[in-house]
């Protein structure tokens, strides 16, 4: 489909990479991380998952290296960056044992300093990611999480974002948002409501007006990646986005964190995970035959791999699971030197978990010498918010409910009781997971639960016996070339 009349006609004429360093939340793929790959000349890519809660913790932890201050100079909204700082800064950082402030949850008509705290978090991720270097930087975000990410698109794209890579849902709304944004003009988003009739349509909306002044400067449009898992969503999304597709990435069902329920359906006996077969194959010939440039996900970190999926007409491979656990990775440094020696002991497990999540997608669980994993014990609870579903109230009101929040609160919203076996507080254990883990009353803290890709298994080949490594690592072994 043509872009939308006035539409800006950006398109991929630059040198393309080879490598996308995936987008893995909540802020694995941090903008230390991003910058180091961009740097090198290929697509680092931030997660914007729940960035705005990060960055409101960076800087209730005394903003370490004073980076989330050097990129608030920059951004152009007046009086934001200071209204954030006011709220949230500790010089000092917290006491030991103090909880972090939290922000008010996200849902379908949020208040402007909500809005901005958002689109604030999104500019100083992809500034500080873009900053010292003329490399391309990406923003990753999920379908799934509706909410938050008209504002989140537009912060990104006010720090000259290049590229936005999308997953977990069916993106089709979102080339023709990037147009609009791009612009400066309203844009909006299809709610999803569950329960709702088949002829009530809800939406989300964001004004880019109502945060400026005067005029606001010009910026331009990304380019747009979905990440999508078949050959009938990729001819789909190419005839009937609302704007211009500028290429995919092609996901395998061995990639880390959330993957697309396999065709022949869930197995749900005795803990089964999900079992996929032929019909959950993608044939990148038929997707070559789109003309657009694509990468392939899921087992993609080795040299090997590049090389085959090139003489199939990629461009590339998207690999997240390396650099996940390589030194600039926002992964916690005690954790990610445990998994490590674990895996280097092949004493380590990765399993797809169709519970764990609480949106209903399998997701990636990692266990190590018998610790992590999903069922931990843990306090049942959603106080973030992210993965909360709109419903539709008896009333024609919509709530907002999640299978992990505690029992006797999701039924009383109409939940079914057999979604909250096994569900886990995502949002807080990925928190935890990058070191920002929420004390609770009783003195305990969350729990992490690691998500990865099948190669972490074999990670020990890239490693050669070394116990860290860097990005550079990972990108000089992809491209076969001799690492520092």
């Amino acid at each position: 489909m043509e872009p939308q009349p006035g539409a800006p006609e950006t398109k991929l004429k630059r040198a393309l990479p080879e490598i996308i360093q995936g987008g893995m939340g909540i802020a694995v793929s941090n903008w230390k991380l991003a910058h180091a790959v961009s740097s090198m000349g290929q697509l680092g890519v931030v997660s914007g998952t729940a960035i705005d809660s990060v960055f409101v913790r960076r800087l209730q932890d005394g903003d370490l290296g004073g980076h989330m201050r050097r990129a608030l100079e920059a951004f152009p909204i007046p009086g934001v960056a200071a209204e954030a700082l006011r709220k949230y800064f500790r010089p000092e950082g917290r006491p030991p044992g103090t909880p972090y402030a939290m922000l008010p949850m996200c849902q379908q008509v949020m208040t402007k300093a909500r809005e901005q705290i958002a689109i604030l978090a999104a500019f100083v991720e992809v500034h500080l990611a873009k900053e010292g270097h003329d490399g391309v930087v990406g923003m990753n975000l999920l379908t799934k999480i509706q909410m938050p990410n008209l504002p989140l698109l537009y912060g990104a794209m006010l720090a000259g974002v290049d590229f936005i890579l999308m997953g977990a849902g069916i993106p089709r709304e979102i080339p023709g948002v990037l147009d609009a944004l791009a612009l400066h003009q309203p844009a909006q988003l299809r709610l999803e409501v569950e329960g709702a009739p088949a002829d009530r349509v809800e939406y989300l909306r964001f004004e880019p007006a109502a945060h400026w002044d005067g005029t606001p400067p010009n910026i331009k449009r990304p380019d747009f990646l979905p990440i999508i898992a078949s050959n009938s969503l990729a001819t789909m999304l190419v005839r009937k986005a609302s704007g211009r597709v500028d290429g995919f990435v092609i996901e395998g069902p061995t990639a880390g964190g959330h993957n697309a329920p396999p065709r022949g359906g869930m197995k749900t006996e005795n803990g089964a995970e999900p079992s996929y077969g032929p019909r959950d194959e993608v044939d990148l010939t038929e997707i070559a035959k789109l003309g657009l440039p694509f990468w392939v996900a899921g087992g993609g970190g080795s040299p090997q791999k590049l090389r085959e999926v090139q003489k199939l007409g990629a461009t590339g491979v998207q690999v997240g699971t390396l650099f996940a656990y390589c030194d600039e990775s926002g992964i916690e440094d005690g954790l990610r030197a445990k998994v490590l020696f674990h895996a280097s002991k092949h004493d380590i497990t990765v399993k797809t978990d169709w519970r764990a999540s609480p949106t209903g997608y399998p997701f990636k669980v990692v266990t190590w010498g018998g610790e992590g994993g999903s069922q931990v014990k843990r306090e049942r609870c959603c106080d973030l918010g992210y993965l909360r579903t709109a419903y539709a109230m008896p009333d024609g009101r919509i709530g907002y409910r999640c299978a992990s929040e505690p029992i006797d609160t999701y039924l009383a919203k109409g939940g079914d009781v057999e979604e909250t076996t096994g569900r886990s507080c995502l949002c807080n254990a990925l928190l935890s997971v990058i070191g920002q883990p929420q004390p609770r009353e009783d003195g305990q803290v969350e729990p992490p639960i690691l998500t990865s890709g099948d190669d972490l298994l074999n990670i020990g080949v890239m490693m050669q016996g070394r116990v860290h490594y860097s990005a550079g690592d990972v990108v000089s072994y992809l491209l076969g070339k001799e690492r520092a």
